[in-house]
């Protein structure tokens, strides 16, 4: 199944300063990613091509990026997930900058359902609440994003099932000392 999905903003701002916010990723000034909502983006290494890591369960490696104009991450998980996503900054004129995130792969395997069903959603909720921190940089987002109830929804049980694994796992081995 084929899956392209589109988030883009129009920025009242020049595109080095749209391109900062994308060259932020990942790194302790974070400016564009919503960590405060979501699980933050982290990689092994500073954002530059061959660096790993990923958000929650998604993981991918940067495989291309050219400073304050792109940056793609490869998908490595989960299963089924073949493709990428990206940021991308366009110029429309000296003081207006679009913000694109693009999401492009085959969901095979257990992907064509968890896609429809659980990602997808959880993945527009996220990406809109992206988008509302980049325009939040330069003015007061016009139509801020709104979880929906199925977010909401999916959200409240992962983080049930994250506090049952909690609970349910073992406790750390103390260190013998002599």
């Amino acid at each position: 199944m084929g899956v392209y999905n589109v988030h883009e903003r129009l920025l009242e701002a020049e595109p080095r300063e749209v391109g900062a916010l994308v060259d932020s990723l990942a790194g302790d000034g974070d400016a564009l990613w919503p960590r405060a909502a979501w699980p933050a983006m982290r990689f092994d290494g500073p954002l530059a091509v061959g660096a790993t890591g990923g958000h929650g369960p998604i993981r991918y490696a940067v495989t291309a990026h050219v400073p304050a104009t792109w940056v793609r991450f490869t998908f490595d998980a989960p299963r089924g997930f073949d493709g990428f996503h990206e940021y991308t900054v366009h110029a429309v004129d000296e003081h207006r900058t679009l913000l694109r995130h693009t999401l492009a792969m085959n969901a095979r395997g257990p992907a064509r359902l968890t896609w429809p069903l659980l990602w997808r959603h959880l993945h527009d909720a996220c990406l809109e609440d992206s988008m509302d921190l980049a325009e939040a940089h330069w003015q007061t987002p016009a139509h801020p994003a709104r979880w929906n109830g199925y977010v909401r929804l999916l959200r409240a049980v992962a983080a049930r099932t994250a506090a049952r694994r909690r609970r349910t796992a073992p406790a750390p081995r103390e260190r013998l000392t002599r």
